[in-house]
């Protein structure tokens, strides 16, 4: 009558994703393809230490269609300039290493790309537009400075 527990979890886990996209920036939603991008190939080395051939493939393609699909396909050229070529190379250069990866179950490879994963998702993170808005809303602390002045006046009204 009713679906597996498992099921049910990961239809719960769908509903929870798609929510966040909807309800995510554009700046979010590249931090989200890094972190899928990541999941999928932590899935794959998993599926490589436990001799599962075609789930590894699935996960490995998945990051791949991350990367292509999400990541590079994502690149504006025109108004990022250089530093848009650049990742777009990277981007290239990842699918490249997944792809030998795959066929030659090189979990240094993948674990090597998963580190640039990381290291880009930090910097897409640090750079957050979200982090700016909360720092400027922030009240600045003044500073006091020993030397300066002081107003002569004691009370204001």
């Amino acid at each position: 009558m009713f679906g597996s527990s498992a099921q049910g979890a990961s239809a719960y886990a769908k509903v929870g994703i798609e929510t966040g996209v909807i309800a995510a920036s554009p700046h979010k939603l590249i931090v989200m393809l890094y972190d899928g991008a990541i999941v999928s190939l932590s899935n794959a080395l998993y599926q490589i230490e436990q001799h599962e051939t075609a789930a590894k493939g699935k996960s490995i393609s998945k990051a791949i269609a991350i990367i292509e699909n999400g990541l590079r396909a994502s690149l504006d050229k025109k108004i990022g300039g250089e530093i848009s070529t650049s990742l777009d190379s990277l981007y290239e250069y990842m699918s490249q290493q997944l792809l030998m990866a795959n066929l030659k179950n090189d979990t240094d490879a993948i674990k090597n790309v998963v580190a640039l994963l990381r290291d880009l998702k930090a910097t897409w993170e640090a750079i957050s537009p979200e982090q700016k808005n909360q720092s400027t809303n922030e009240v600045p602390t003044q500073s006091l400075d020993q030397l300066s002045p002081r107003s002569n006046k004691f009370m204001e009204a």
